[in-house]
């Protein structure tokens, strides 16, 4: 009886695959493609490589809008050894043949690419997805442009890491860094620099870098400044100085935390960064301690902090000043004055109006405190004296209710001004601190005005012809920085913030 029934069964599953084997037979009675597809786009363009550094994955859909099945002959990259790389439907490779694409169907192909620019004659690297030939060949164009680079990381050799030397980063884990030796303390224009992990400017050294020079970040890296060691960044407002991630694809050009940052180390000095743009960072700068109490640590002048996942400008018990510099959008502050410290900030927009994700900070936080943690982590209050903190010119927006928090322990200095600035503070505060009829630390203060910015929620922050901040600035102050961030003259009438109003078009007060 039971082999009966195993009997039965066999048959029953030999009818099974019998029959699934005839419902595949469609596939061997499709068409040839005759030049009849269909694509999503007729060029795909793979935005800026650095040089040895892969693409992303960009997707290209193949349509057959007719009611045939169809089978395509062949698929392949134009040139013989080309530096794309395709997938379709699954399969990796250059070339493939008798594709099959069913009646009102499509299939995905995937292309990616890692290109040496010592291995192309034109930096602007073209191709093309090749489908059938003869008279019904079709073609999809394939362009990127590829950047020469120098590249600096942590080397090693049969003993271990060359640069030996550990650091502790910015979540507090330890890794092997690079210290910049000889020539590689001066970054020129020639080519862009791409730096992988840790790289340090060693203690009694200087890094300069030139205007127009382009530094690119691979993930979990940062620039370091250590201990009495000093960085000259020389923009030019025509040759701006740029500091980014090194993936260069359009759907990364706003996407936060790709990188460190910049960190000035305890005791670092004489650090100078002008006409420079910084985005998609942790953070952007972290200056840290007073090196000389009569010269500051940082001088920032026209500089743009964008897209930072924690704060566009983070310092801790510093001395800096900072002149027609914009800090914009970040998860937490755009700028966190900690630990006390000295600071003066003239004609300067901190603005955020954060839009990925719900923002924890005000734009603008001062503290002369901090939590630290003993041994058995108990909490101890620390405190420590804020100096200075005056702010003259500017602008302090964003999307939340109240742009400034200020976090004072009377048992240390706490000394602050805000004069000629429109500040955003919408609630109302018991707090003295927050008293803004307090002439001794408001004066001539625009309350909640409008500054009327081009498009905040992209970084724009052109002030337009409607805002409230023009000509509300101090001339006093504005002889101090004579002329606004894109170079314009602003003596005459000075508006308040890093820029001088625009007229906005048509569209573009619509997209306000």
């Amino acid at each position: 009886m039971r082999v009966k029934v195993n009997r039965i069964l066999l048959i029953l599953l030999s009818a099974l695959l019998l029959s699934g084997s005839f419902s595949c037979r469609k596939d061997f009675s499709t068409l040839a493609s005759s030049g009849n597809l269909s694509f999503s786009r007729d060029t795909v363009f793979l935005d800026t490589l650095l040089t040895d550094i892969s693409s992303s994955t960009y997707a290209l859909k193949v349509y057959n809008k007719s009611d045939k099945d169809l089978h395509i002959p062949t698929i392949r990259l134009g040139r013989s050894n080309s530096f794309y790389r395709l997938n379709v439907d699954g399969l990796p490779g250059k070339s493939f043949e008798n594709v099959p694409l069913r009646a009102r169907d499509s299939l995905y192909i995937f292309i990616e690419a890692t290109i040496d620019y010592t291995d192309v004659s034109n930096p602007l690297y073209k191709d093309s997805i090749v489908f059938d030939s003869g008279l019904d060949m079709q073609d999809v164009k394939l362009i990127t442009l590829v950047k020469d680079a120098h590249f600096l990381y942590p080397r090693r050799n049969y003993k271990g890491l060359i640069d030996s030397i550990y650091t502790t980063d910015i979540r507090g884990d330890s890794l092997p860094k690079r210290t910049l030796i000889g020539d590689e303390l001066h970054f020129k224009n020639d080519k862009a620099y791409v730096i992988y992990g840790y790289c340090a400017v060693p203690e009694n050294k200087t890094l300069i870098i030139d205007a127009g020079t382009e530094v690119y970040f691979h993930k979990a890296s940062a620039l370091v400044v250590e201990k009495n060691a000093s960085i000259h960044i020389e923009g030019s407002n025509d040759q701006k100085v740029r500091f980014e991630g090194d993936r260069l694809e359009f759907e990364l050009g706003e996407f936060s935390g790709q990188w460190d940052g910049i960190w000035l180390r305890a005791g670092s000095k004489d650090n100078r960064i002008e006409n420079t743009l910084i985005k998609n960072a942790t953070i952007g700068i972290r200056c840290d301690s007073i090196a000389d109490p009569e010269t500051p640590t940082l001088v920032l002048k026209n500089t743009q902090i964008y897209n930072s996942s924690e704060e566009g400008l983070l310092a801790v018990g510093s001395y800096l000043t900072a002149e027609n510099t914009l800090i914009g959008n970040s998860r937490k502050a755009s700028v966190a004055l900690t630990q006390g410290g000295r600071y003066a900030f003239n004609h300067c927009t901190l603005a955020n109006h954060w839009s990925g994700g719900i923002r924890r900070d005000a734009a603008l936080q001062i503290s002369n405190q901090t939590i630290e943690w003993d041994n058995e982590a108990m909490p101890i209050e620390k405190t420590h004296p804020l100096y200075q903190a005056s702010f003259t010119n500017c602008i302090i927006d964003g999307n939340k209710s109240n742009e400034l928090f200020l976090e004072k322990n009377d048992a240390e200095t706490f000394e602050f001004k805000f004069e000629n600035c429109l500040l955003k503070y919408e609630e109302t505060s018991p707090s003295e601190l927050y008293n803004f009829e307090n002439p001794t630390r408001y004066s001539a203060l625009i309350l909640n005005g409008d500054p009327y910015f081009k498009n905040p929620s992209q970084n724009r922050f052109s002030i337009g012809e409607k805002s409230e901040a023009i000509n509300k600035g101090s001339l006093e102050n504005a002889l101090k920085s004579p002329l606004d961030i894109l170079g314009v003259d602003r003596t005459s009438a000075p508006d308040l913030g890093a820029c001088q109003h625009i007229f906005f078009e048509p569209e573009e007060e619509e997209e306000q």
